[in-house]
């Protein structure tokens, strides 16, 4: 782990990129309350809203060729992809307000929801690197995956209804009609074959709003955690729920856990994937690997 602070001695220049969309509500004044409670000691702050997916990367990397040292991602899993593959690629720092429906990297960095609370973490400029997942060369910091996850992340994409509530009806709608699908795996060189509801390559612990698959997961050991869910009775639902937002998803017989850090994987047809929560598509063979500490990202 390598943890650092700042020492300034001129202000920071720092961007804001606002997805004023994000969770469904409208972030038009969040910029008011940022000027409120950031140090304007440190900070020259400046505020973009994204216009459409694809906008925040488009901003991100814009500002990274100039002389923003720190950009952040004010948005969910989402914005955050996209903000943080360029904060990756040029080595600059990311900083977090999360302000998605599931916010799952943040909540694993116990970054709070509270606005002003995450702007005093931003205010302290405490540096840390953590881990970076690549899907097919795809970056991703929380949970990329295929099966249920993936279908249901694509069709939810669609739905301008945002937001936590409507993802949960979308998706007990759709737990009914989907099919498991057998995949092949290699993980670090070992084979394995499996029928799966859905699998998911973990960074972080979570998915979002406090549901765990991978409780075990670190963003600082090198490795991501292989999640396989495996097929169930519709009747069981409620257990994989519980076992879920418990933190118990190891200890269940109803999920395998095998962590790795180079994994392949082979599937019957091409289909959807997700990464970071956006919905992709890919062919049948998926490679999996992590960039050990590879992110500097501002963290309590």
């Amino acid at each position: 782990m390598c943890t650092q602070s700042y020492i300034l001695h001129t202000k920071t220049n720092i961007l804001f990129i606002i997805n004023p969309i994000s969770g469904g509500r409208v972030k038009l004044a969040i910029p008011d309350f940022i000027d409120r409670y950031l140090d304007k000691d440190k900070f020259n702050a400046n505020f973009v809203f994204t216009e459409y997916v694809g906008h925040a990367a488009e901003l991100a990397e814009e500002a990274s060729n100039k002389n923003f040292d720190v950009i952040i991602a004010c948005g969910g899993d989402g914005t955050i992809n996209e903000v943080a593959g360029k904060v990756l690629k040029y080595n600059k720092v990311l900083g977090i307000l999360p302000l998605g429906s599931g916010n799952g990297l943040a909540r694993f960095l116990k970054i709070p929801k509270n606005i002003r609370y995450a702007l005093s973490i931003i205010n302290r400029l405490k540096i840390e690197e953590i881990d970076t997942g690549e899907f097919n060369e795809k970056c991703f910091f929380n949970l990329a995956g295929l099966g249920f996850d993936a279908h249901l992340s694509a069709i939810f994409s669609k739905d301008k209804k945002r937001g936590l509530s409507g993802y949960v009806k979308l998706g007990l709608q759709e737990v009914f009609n989907y099919k498991a699908e057998t995949y092949l795996l290699e993980i670090d060189g070992k084979q394995y074959k499996r029928k799966a509801f859905a699998i998911s390559f973990a960074n972080s612990s979570q998915y979002g709003n406090d549901v765990y698959i991978a409780p075990n997961a670190s963003v600082k050991d090198g490795l991501l955690d292989v999640c396989i869910i495996k097929p169930f009775s519709i009747l069981k639902l409620p257990v994989l729920s519980y076992v879920m937002l418990k933190g118990t998803a190891e200890t269940s017989d109803m999920v395998e856990i095998i962590k790795g850090s180079h994994i392949k994987i082979t599937r019957q047809n091409d289909g959807a994937v997700h990464v970071d929560g956006e919905p992709l598509q890919m062919g049948k063979v998926i490679e999996v690997t992590v960039k050990p500490l590879s992110l500097k990202v501002l963290v309590p």
